[in-house]
């Protein structure tokens, strides 16, 4: 759960395209139709006039590539908005030192302890679409030691034993699928896991400039962070944009990403080699990862 306090990049590169302003996403537009299930967000407390981050038109030029039904990019595309650009708010209710750094505020909730922080967003994320998509076995973790942790285990009443880097099992609660035990499944995870952990789960994408909604800019450490890519358009050149998202430190909000260059759009363009600067962190282009097709829950 560990991320760094980093001072703002010193480099941004340049975007590309005209920008998508944040009246954009209240803006009734020819697209704003939901396809996605209202239970996929059971969290959310949501209304017909709630908006969806697919409502955040994409640049002049781009159009959002396609995605399959009931994939990862299509549960995403369906994530519910806060109105407008409330601030950020932190695990206790206080509001972030930075509120320069973000487009939109994604509505999920972030807990009340200081846990749901850089890579644990993206565990939370992935974790909420394997639940809404009913992919129960493939929900599993591996925390920095190495263990695997498992929802079918949990939610089957199995509970974890901590002694130093050991982690033991026994059954010691009845079998509970409620989203309450879904949560404190999670919290240990997120307690236990972070950047180093999910980036030696995660696949090397070999062309980062066709990134995927779903993928995952991650630098693994100590510390280290993790942003994840909620949408991706594309011009008829092939040139790629990501729309990218993130919690930080302390525990936060989730929120989609402005572009440093230019606050007014949250889209980064994609590039084989160089620096991927966002507000609070830098990435190398190549430090793109992406979930494995074939979800394995074998140790």
């Amino acid at each position: 759960m560990t991320c760094d306090i980093s001072g703002p990049p010193q480099q941004v590169i340049a975007q590309t395209g005209t920008t998508a302003t944040n009246e954009g996403i209240n803006a009734h537009t020819a697209d704003t139709s939901s396809s996605q299930p209202e239970h996929w967000y059971s969290w959310a407390e949501t209304d017909s006039a709630t908006r969806h981050l697919e409502q955040i038109p994409s640049p002049q030029g781009f159009a959002r590539i396609p995605v399959e039904e009931a994939s990862f990019g299509h549960w995403l595309r369906g994530l519910p908005l806060f109105t407008g650009r409330p601030e950020v708010l932190l695990f206790d209710g206080d509001s972030k030192w930075n509120q320069e750094a973000h487009f939109a505020v994604v509505m999920i909730d972030v807990g009340n302890r200081d846990l749901q922080q850089c890579a644990d967003a993206v565990m939370r994320l992935r974790a909420e679409y394997l639940l809404a998509t009913e992919r129960y076995d493939q929900i599993a973790f591996h925390l920095t030691n190495g263990d695997l942790v498992r929802w079918a285990d949990w939610s089957a009443g199995l509970r974890p034993s901590v002694n130093g880097n050991r982690v033991t099992w026994a059954r010691s609660s009845a079998s509970d699928s409620s989203r309450s035990t879904f949560r404190r499944y999670l919290d240990f995870v997120f307690t236990y896991a972070g950047s180093a952990s999910l980036e030696a789960e995660l696949e090397t994408v070999n062309d980062p400039t066709h990134p995927e909604p779903g993928d995952v800019y991650i630098r693994g450490g100590f510390p280290g962070h993790a942003v994840i890519v909620v949408d991706v358009a594309e011009a008829a050149n092939g040139e790629r944009v990501v729309m990218l998202a993130q919690s930080y430190m302390p525990a936060q909000q989730v929120h989609v990403l402005r572009h440093p260059l230019d606050s007014s759009t949250p889209w980064y363009l994609a590039q084989s080699q160089g620096t991927l600067n966002t507000p609070e962190w830098t990435f190398q282009h190549t430090d793109l990862r992406r979930f494995s097709v074939t979800e394995s829950t074998s140790e």
